[in-house]
């Protein structure tokens, strides 16, 4: 039977039962009202007029029988099974609503219904239907009209975790995309650098070297500025007058790396590797790291002589070993930074924060007035 609208079903119901059809019903309950609602395996009921009223031991015995559940989100109805609820993401608010508990009966958390007997939710219908279709299927389709990330918001809200971490991708690949991006390969930066002497100032200003590999590179007088060099290999690179000012280079390796009079303000070495580095220049040219970020750094056994570190960010960062004679680090924040056998001497740490910095084993120690205003 094939029926265009609600009083045709229920016109064809009340000749085929023999009595006079007003209303259709869920087996929860919930009463249909809209013929798109309904789909071509359902089981509905008929009725004459009376209410139809579930008791909790109905609910309870339908529960064990049924998998159909109604959903009003934002006012916009889905149909689904329990079992597409809760067997693609286990610990999703969705699947907790509906789960069984030892007894075999369903476990529905608090949640209000509307007239109809539907699971009210309010949240956005619109974001919510790629992720029902996601729970059905295994595959997150997303219409292009669509914003990916206020489906992101809504999967965090459910708990659909694979679902988050597969829009996270996809919102990072559409940035790249919308940017035009295009990351620079070690073959690309020796192009470059082969007509070119090592006094020129070659401009690699903002520019995307992600992960590229330009370690034991002589890279002397290049403008970094802007660029983004996150987890570029920079082992032994020679970056020698280099501007790095504002470059991304958090993640990076730049273990042994010559870093002398490098011009590094509000630079983001987070999570950088900078063991055993040179920023000590014998003419006395002094590096400019004011205001960078090496939250959780790696600087163990680098010579840091002179250098400026004011107002920098240096929380878990490890020092060890490191030469810090005569370096700025006025109101630097070195909490929980490691520091143990370092040289301090004359080390500017005037309203610097050293909450849980550890000093052992230093080479020279600690005077008041390095550390007080």
């Amino acid at each position: 039977m094939v029926t265009y609208s609600l009083d045709e079903l229920l016109k064809e119901a009340s000749m085929k039962f023999n009595i006079k059809a007003h209303r259709l019903f869920t087996p929860q309950g919930g009463e249909i009202d809209d013929i798109n609602l309904i789909r071509d395996d359902d089981v509905m009921y008929v009725s004459s007029g009376e209410d139809f009223t579930w008791t909790r031991k109905d609910i309870l015995c339908h529960c064990k029988n049924s998998d159909w559940v109604t959903l009003n989100v934002g006012g916009k109805y889905f149909s689904t099974t329990r079992s597409t609820l809760i067997n693609k993401e286990p610990m999703s608010m969705l699947a907790r609503m509906f789960t069984e508990n030892d007894q075999k009966e369903c476990r529905i958390l608090p949640s209000k219904k509307d007239r109809n007997g539907a699971y009210l939710i309010d949240r956005s219908p619109t974001y919510f239907e790629p992720l029902l279709n996601y729970l059905r299927h295994g595959q997150l389709i997303v219409d292009p009209v669509l914003n990916p990330i206020g489906i992101l918001e809504e999967a965090r809200f459910y708990g659909i975790e694979g679902a988050v971490s597969i829009l996270e991708e996809t919102i990072i690949d559409d940035e790249k995309k919308k940017r035009n991006i295009i990351s620079l390969s070690r073959k690309d930066v020796l192009k470059a650098l082969m007509p070119t002497t090592t006094k020129s100032e070659l401009r690699f200003q903002g520019v995307n070297l992600v992960g590229a590999d330009l370690s034991r590179l002589d890279l002397r007088n290049i403008n970094f500025k802007y660029a983004n060099l996150q987890g570029c290999n920079l082992t032994g690179a020679n970056l020698t007058c280099c501007c790095l000012e504002r470059a991304d280079l958090s993640g990076a390796n730049l273990e042994g790396a010559q870093l002398v009079s490098v011009k590094m303000a509000c630079a983001n070495l987070e999570a950088a590797n900078l063991q055993s580095c040179n920023f000590e220049d014998p003419g006395g040219r002094n590096v400019n790291m004011e205001g960078v970020n090496l939250k959780n750094a790696n600087l163990k056994g680098s010579n840091m002589a002179w250098v400026n570190l004011r107002v920098a960010t240096l929380k878990h960062a490890i020092l060890k070993d490191c030469d810090l004679r005569w370096a700025v680090l006025a109101g630097a924040n070195l909490e929980c930074c490691d520091l143990s056998g370092s040289d301090l001497y004359e080390t500017n740490l005037r309203g610097a924060n050293l909450k849980d910095a550890v000093f052992d084993q230093m080479l020279t120690p600690l005077h008041m007035s390095q550390t007080i205003r």
